[in-house]
């Protein structure tokens, strides 16, 4: 991956299929079994990268292992709970020992709890913060000590969501540890992105909106119609909605971006 601090000669000039292409490159995508995170564990890979995938729970984290492979792709897959601090760096040392190193980290595993302000508990509120701020900082932390050792710098890929940009209805969404977590993520995000690049480490952030997911599937259920009818689009995101903006930054055609959130969401936080 180029260094930010060298400009382009007439040399490095590249196709676009070039920019965006991810042979040879390896990819950890957590929470990666299912969801937002198999699909960009998907995009990742079919784009070229070789694919590292974290979940909780070995069966989920098999089956999705298995659909990769079964369309190609090199897949790893690895049990980790990031809620759980000690095992964060056995599995970054695991992808390390199998493919060599690490150039690409997606955060994608969270977590939500639905409690209002005045009702959430301690321990419930910590338990979010521990999974959605704390375990995606300290999985950054160890994913970034290798980038930084292997010296050809890296791409991070932050997962927030749009409930971290603005209040939320309490109707559709009281949780908020999850929105306040995912406004953390996003700050660190560009602190990180300040503070990595003299390495070539380049550090974003994608904020979706409502997609079908097993985190939504409640939401949805009561308020999908609503929530179509107020997006811009008139819908929630698909199966596709995020390979390419994660393949955008994940590859040399982002080497000019970093620090950034983008919002995928229909337009609806346009409104």
């Amino acid at each position: 991956m180029s260094q930010p601090c060298v400009e382009p000669t007439e040399v490095d000039v590249m196709r676009v299929q070039e920019l965006f292409d991810l042979t040879g490159r390896v990819a950890l995508v957590t929470g990666g079994s299912r969801g937002l995170g198999l699909q960009m564990a998907t995009a990742l890979a079919e784009a070229g990268a070789k694919v590292a995938i974290t979940a909780r729970r070995q069966p989920g984290l098999e089956e999705a292992a298995a659909i990769l492979r079964q369309q190609g792709h090199d897949c790893l897959p690895v049990v980790c709970d990031i809620s759980r601090f000690e095992t964060i760096a056995p599995t970054v040392e695991k992808v390390v020992e199998h493919y060599g190193g690490i150039d690409i980290l997606v955060n994608n595993a969270g977590m939500t709890w639905k409690a209002s302000p005045e009702d959430i508990t301690l321990e419930e509120w910590q338990r979010v913060v521990d999974t959605n701020v704390t375990g995606t900082f300290l999985m950054t932390q160890a994913v970034g000590r290798v980038m930084i050792r292997q010296g050809r710098g890296g791409k991070i890929i932050n997962i927030a969501s749009v409930a971290g940009l603005r209040g939320s209805d309490p109707a559709v969404m009281d949780t908020i540890a999850y929105n306040t977590t995912k406004a953390a993520v996003i700050n660190m995000t560009r602190d990180l992105a300040v503070k990595w690049a003299r390495y070539g480490i380049y550090v974003n952030c994608i904020a979706p909106g409502f997609f079908p997911t097993r985190m939504t599937r409640v939401t949805l259920e009561r308020f999908g119609d609503r929530i179509r009818q107020q997006n811009p689009l008139g819908r929630v995101g698909g199966d596709d909605d995020l390979k390419g903006v994660t393949v955008l930054l994940a590859s040399r055609a982002s080497d000019f971006i970093t620090g950034q959130v983008f919002v995928v969401d229909g337009g609806a936080s346009a409104k």
